[in-house]
């Protein structure tokens, strides 16, 4: 156990977890919302520092990530718990496991001075805080950043973007890169399917590219709840008021946990997912889970030149220069070697 990061104290021994936009009211010997943050006696801990349920070495394109360092491999690790309840959602495996088995907390072992130099050994360019949401091992994921810096790798986060602005702040300095997921445009979804609201969401969009972090977005596309134009082009619109050249990924669903009633969603949808955010201004629009169709590669905004050759998450062909268009010469916005 470590002590957590961002909370205070409340009355008669309860905390207030000041880490996620939850903002749980914790009684003693009680937990928030994500079940691995325990109040003890006044003092919050985090009960899964250092414990890994997940370490996998990725492509960066599975984040997804397109604009960071493509055709590289990214370390990626994860422990149980999410401050999320998605009824879909794909790693409820670990994501849920303290609330699936009354409480129980797993992981193997693990610091971050060995996971950044794992990530070295294995020519990692960086390391990704995935799989559950990260937010929730904060304190772990924070000193594994602080060290990544130091050995010249990037950080990023695949979230859910629900952190509260103090936390933003705090781990913008050490962080690359995140993708966030928008998860629909509305917050009657929000709360029906993931327990959870839009707002905060959203504001985490605009606070990270304001404070210099590299955002890219994923809407997963899911038949009967959030496909609908309207729906979609609200989410292009806000994207565009935050950064025309913010990547957006348009995913598609498939049935998984507690979601099994949804057909997959059809290669048409994203296609028109992707229309969509081209018309609206958006300057890259990936459509993601369905590979060939050509809407997962890279483009020129200026001569529609094709830039990335990709094939699911493998790069076929890299024809840029120095972040630019060969051919135009237009910057490509990103990180790039």
């Amino acid at each position: 156990m470590k002590e957590a990061l961002f909370y205070h104290s409340g009355q008669d021994d309860e905390v207030i977890c000041d880490l996620c936009n939850h903002r749980c009211h914790i009684k003693e010997d009680g937990r928030g919302i994500c079940g691995v943050r325990e109040n003890q006696q006044g003092t919050l801990y985090s009960l899964i520092y250092g414990r890994l349920a997940s370490q996998n070495i990725d492509p960066i394109e599975k984040k997804p990530m397109f604009h960071v360092l493509p055709g590289s491999t990214s370390y990626s690790i994860a422990t149980v718990g999410c401050n999320f309840r998605c009824l879909h959602c794909q790693n409820y495996q670990i994501s849920q496991y303290p609330h699936m088995q009354g409480g129980a907390i797993i992981g193997q072992p693990a610091n971050p001075k060995d996971i950044v130099a794992d990530a070295v050994e294995q020519a990692c360019q960086s390391i990704s805080y995935t799989y559950v949401e990260p937010t929730i091992f904060y304190e772990f994921a924070y000193d594994c950043c602080v060290l990544a810096r130091e050995k010249n790798l990037k950080n990023i986060f695949v979230s859910n973007g629900y952190m509260t602005p103090d936390v933003t702040r705090h781990l913008a300095p050490v962080l690359d890169g995140i993708n966030i997921d928008v998860k629909a445009f509305t917050d009657s979804f929000y709360k029906k399917v993931c327990k959870a609201r839009l707002q905060p969401v959203l504001d985490n969009v605009r606070l990270m590219r304001e404070l210099g972090v590299w955002v890219e977005v994923t809407t997963l596309i899911i038949p009967g709840l959030n496909d609908s134009a309207q729906e979609l082009r609200d989410v292009a619109r806000f994207l565009k008021s935050v950064d025309p050249a913010m990547p957006w990924h348009v995913t598609a669903f498939y049935p998984t946990f507690q979601m099994m009633d949804r057909d997959r969603t059809p290669a048409s949808t994203l296609r028109r997912a992707r229309e969509i955010g081209l018309e609206e201004g958006l300057r890259f629009v990936y459509e993601g889970n369905i590979p060939g169709e050509g809407g997962e590669n890279t483009y020129c905004p200026s001569c529609r030149m094709e830039l990335i050759t990709r094939y699911g998450f493998s790069i076929r062909k890299n024809k840029m220069v120095g972040g630019h268009c060969p051919a135009c010469k237009e910057k490509i916005e990103g990180i790039w070697k």
